[in-house]
């Protein structure tokens, strides 16, 4: 079989074998790439007082003001998902397990901002571990080296065509001399 025919059939059947999860992976993928763009995909980061000027309160203290938040559903520091610190900004963002980001003030512990976080749930979605944790190696992961075969067998059928045509135009051209 020639190396043409047989990377005609694999983009074919590979493209249909992979159809589903890639619509899924490029459709989180984009939400992923606009995600500081879109303060639904993920809240935006309010600054606080810089941190060089004040002292930063202690993590009680900053935590505490984070569960003063209902939403975010924080009772103990277990329903805590991270803690993420931005000392340029002056805040920290505490996520809560139900995708809640409570974004406080370094300084003086005050609650900046309060919104629901998306970014995270979006990103499984994106390596499918949100359906099952072996998705994730066992469909997803073969699904990009597939994608990336896929684009090697277009690329060589696409440089073969365009030589072929070009050869093609440079004996038409001989002929008409």
């Amino acid at each position: 079989m020639k190396t043409q025919v047989l990377f005609r059939k694999v983009h074919h059947w590979g493209s249909m074998i992979i159809a589903v999860p890639l619509v899924i992976m490029i459709g989180a993928g984009i939400l992923l790439m606009l995600k500081k763009e879109v303060e639904w995909i993920q809240p935006s980061s309010i600054s606080g007082t810089e941190r060089q000027l004040v002292p930063m309160a202690s993590m009680q203290n900053l935590f505490t003001a984070a569960k003063s938040v209902e939403q975010a559903e924080f009772t103990s520091w277990g329903e805590l998902d991270r803690a993420d610190l931005k000392p340029g900004k002056g805040i920290i963002k505490f996520v809560s397990a139900t995708q809640w980001e409570v974004q406080v003030d370094t300084a003086s512990a005050k609650v900046l901002k309060v919104a629901k976080r998306r970014s995270d749930i979006i990103e499984s979605i994106h390596d499918g571990s949100y359906f099952a944790d072996w998705m994730k190696l066992w469909l997803f992961l073969p699904v990009g080296i597939i994608l990336f075969v896929l684009w090697l067998t277009g690329v060589y059928l696409f440089v073969l065509t365009e030589y072929k045509k070009a050869k093609q135009r440079k004996k038409l051209k001989v002929r008409e001399l």
